[in-house]
């Protein structure tokens, strides 16, 4: 039997609602969990019922606070019965922060009597939380697993009928008004206690929508944390139960997870109603004299009509669940571990127990690609931004590895030096309230297993990875190099970069370029490449004029684009010089899939990067022009940057403030292309660069020319010589031009061109390992 609450126990009170709001935003800043809310313009303005799965308790607090930060909406929601008891602090709390006991007697006319007063609804039709992540059955079914029932349920259908009710309910008020039926609209409007007709018959006019949205967490973790262990100190006797909740949701707040809360297309209500359903619930609303007694309607027997409505409501209460739970399931927020986890399934479907690293990751790899060509698919930022998947063909993307690693240590997945085994473990059927400790893969399999274009995508990469010609693997890898550009460029372009962006000059494209000849022309150029590393501030924009011509030579050309450049001056801020090393090997491996020989061509600190990576003596290496390489600097004050970079550092622990100098003034030979304010960061990464790269250049045994300005502003020509006496184990020439500019190739001095050229010209023929 359902209690009797009074109406007046669930007065939400503003005070506490406000109090909490701001207790949560300060917890917020503190704990580890990232919370990004995604939905497009005025779906919180519109919605009126929103509708959330459910995995982790603490989850079901933060919708209404993210409402109300954002719009200033006042919500209900639904909780379980055990949290309200009489004379309880929490029910108290609760009740006057707008949640409802789930079994109120009248919670759906009381939800939508609220509604109509301007509040929002938040309910989770699974009815609780759904640990496993399973919710579609053998069949394809939605369904959840009840724990108390021991058996797998239908999701709930509150949110249909309160959502089709109200709907028919304004549909009912909207006719009266035609019908100037003042007397009816008053005697509602005095009913539901709002302001008068005019305030209801706005409600009345505004479409009912359901909000389907996903709360998608990542990364999952099963190790310990310090909640769980306060918890131990004081209580010995922890249930599994508890211990597994405090352990997996602990590790969600304190560590660092992402929260993605994703808003999903509304569904309409006006969309399942006929005109014949609309003149019984007309009515329905001119003959009841409350919500309650509305919300009643064809649920007698007695009365044909009432028969015919209550079937016919009975159908789209179900087809309305049906479509809100597939819209909620299909906003999941993608993400590596998704991938991995429904591949090894397949793996395993396909009776396949273990399978080479290589292969493993190329699939994964492809995989990738793949969803992100899908347009109904939502991708958390790791599958977005090329740097946190890009080296996953190398086995070395950090959240795979992480991943991999955290299988192996709950024995599901066994590596060897070059496979990876699938264990029984992975196999084994888990208790409701163990699976997330257990078998993290099969949670993540089962969360991204309603997307359908997933397993597609990962079974057409599985197809297509054994035979996937290196060339075509390479022109893949390529374009997410221009993907990463795009996303370098959209993360700096935020309010709070503003002041610097703005003073920025560059104009032509600082994006990474791909030339390459014709196949159907044979020619040995074909099959020489040329990687061309820009300068320190600037982007791979300063050497197209020298790509473009030796592109019509017929050699295939890569302009790399160094990290940090090329975007924002605050993106070269946050990078090392490790990072510019890195884009070097890489777009290296990308070129060398297409060519038999590579001549590195670099200008200024892309001349000491082309050294750097030729001291590692990578395959198939040709030569190495190095153009205005950098050792010393004509700028004395050079010297000084370790000190300002030091104080950068001690006052950035201060919170809002970025340094006493964060930035330096520059006047740039070329502000069309070069950034206008340097980073004292980067010119530290600089420098610890060039005391790197200064001490490996005996292992340099490439031929290499160094071509070097005779009055170069920037810098030191003796820098040259230097250069020359250390490269003691490579055929190395010194050239001298005549120039007083540091940009010897781009200023289109003919004597740089021409050496450089030559030398390209020389050394394009030559055997290399």
């Amino acid at each position: 039997m359902k209690p009797n609450y009074e109406k007046e126990t669930f007065n939400i009170s503003l005070s506490r609602y406000e109090w909490s709001i701001r207790v949560f935003s300060t917890l917020k800043k503190v704990l580890g969990v990232n919370i990004r809310m995604h939905h497009s313009e005025n779906q919180l303005q519109t919605g009126s019922i929103f509708v959330f799965n459910h995995f982790a308790r603490f989850e079901t607090f933060i919708p209404q606070y993210l409402m109300y930060q954002e719009v200033g909406a006042l919500c209900r929601s639904v909780a379980a019965s055990e949290f309200f008891k009489k004379e309880e602090t929490l029910s108290d709390y609760l009740c006057s922060v707008g949640a409802v006991p789930n079994n109120y007697t009248h919670l759906l006319p009381f939800l939508a009597e609220e509604i109509l007063r301007g509040k929002k609804v938040i309910i989770f039709p699974e009815g609780g939380m759904v640990k496993d992540r399973r919710v579609l059955d053998q069949r394809g079914h939605y369904s959840v697993y009840s724990p108390t029932a021991r058996e797998r349920r239908k999701h709930h259908t509150g949110a249909a009928v309160l959502a089709l009710m109200l709907e028919g309910f304004k549909s009912g008020i909207r006719i009266a008004k035609q019908k100037n039926d003042q007397v009816l609209l008053d005697a509602w409007a005095e009913r539901l206690n709002v302001k008068n007709t005019d305030a209801l018959l706005e409600q009345a006019h505004k479409p009912t929508l359901i909000i389907p949205s996903n709360i998608t967490f990542f990364p999952l973790r099963v190790g310990d944390n310090m909640l769980r262990k306060g918890v131990d100190l004081f209580s010995s006797n922890l249930g599994r139960h508890h211990t597994e909740e405090l352990l997996i949701e602990g590790n969600l707040l304190l560590k660092n997870t992402d929260m993605d809360i994703r808003l999903g297309e509304p569904v309409v209500m006006s969309e399942h109603w006929n005109r014949w359903d609309r003149k019984l619930t007309n009515m329905a609303v001119r003959e009841a004299d409350s919500m309650a007694t509305f919300f009643g309607i064809g649920q007698k027997n007695d009365n044909m009509l009432e028969k015919i409505l209550g079937r016919s409501l009975r159908k789209k209460v179900l087809k309305v669940r049906n479509e809100y739970m597939h819209k909620v399931y299909a906003c999941v927020t993608i993400n590596l571990s998704h991938l991995a986890s429904r591949l090894i399934y397949l793996l395993i479907q396909n009776k396949q127990n273990e399978i080479d690293k290589a292969l493993f990751h190329k699939i994964l790899y492809l995989a990738v690609k793949k969803v992100q060509a899908a347009p109904q698919v939502y991708l958390h930022r790791s599958l977005l931004n090329p740097d946190a998947y890009s080296h996953l063909l190398e086995g070395k993307a950090p959240g795979v590895l992480k991943f991999i690693e955290a299988a192996e240590q709950k024995d599901l997945i066994k590596t060897t030096d070059h496979r990876y085994q699938f264990l029984d473990k992975l196999r084994n059927e888990y208790d409701f309230h163990e699976i997330r400790l257990e078998n993290i893969i099969s949670v993540y399999a089962n969360e991204a297993h309603p997307v359908s274009e997933v397993t597609i995508a990962i079974e057409h990469a599985m197809k297509q990875a054994p035979k996937i010609k290196l060339d075509e693997l390479a022109k893949i890898r390529f374009d997410d190099e221009l993907t990463s550009y795009q996303w370098d460029k959209k993360l700096f372009d935020k309010p709070r970069y503003l002041d610097i962006n703005n003073q920025e000059t560059a104009t032509q494209s600082a994006a990474p370029y791909l030339l390459r000849p014709s196949s159907l022309i044979p020619s040995r150029k074909n099959r020489v490449g040329i990687l061309l590393l820009h300068g320190f501030l600037s982007s791979p924009a300063e050497l197209r004029p020298i790509a473009d011509e030796l592109y019509s030579l017929g050699y295939t050309c890569i302009g790399v684009r160094l990290k940090g450049h090329g975007t924002s001056p605050w993106d070269l801020r946050s990078r090392k010089w490790t990072d510019w090393s890195q884009s070097v090997r890489h777009n290296y491996r990308i070129l060398s899939e297409w060519v038999d020989r590579i001549i590195i061509v670099g200008f200024s600190t892309g001349g000491a990067l082309a050294l750097a990576l030729a001291s590692e003596q990578p395959e198939k290496l040709a030569g190495v022009v190095s153009v205005a390489p950098p050792l010393k600097f004509m700028d004395k004050s050079f010297i000084l940057v370790p000190l300002v970079h030091g104080a950068n550092r001690i006052t950035r622990w201060i919170p809002a403030f970025e340094g006493v100098m964060p930035f330096r003034h520059n006047d740039p030979e070329n502000p069309d292309i070069n950034y206008r304010n340097i980073p004292f960061h980067a010119l530290y990464e600089l420098k610890c660069f060039i005391d790197d790269y200064a001490a490996h250049l005996s292992n340099v045994t490439a031929p290499v020319r160094l071509i070097q300005g005779t009055q170069d502003p920037v810098v030191d020509p003796k820098s040259a010589e230097l250069l020359q006496k250390k490269l003691v184990n490579a055929e190395t020439e010194l050239v001298w031009v005549d120039a007083q500019c540091h940009g010897i190739l781009h200023a289109s001095l003919s004597e740089a061109k021409t050496q450089l050229i030559d030398f390209i010209t020389k050394n394009g023929d030559r055997h290399v390992k």
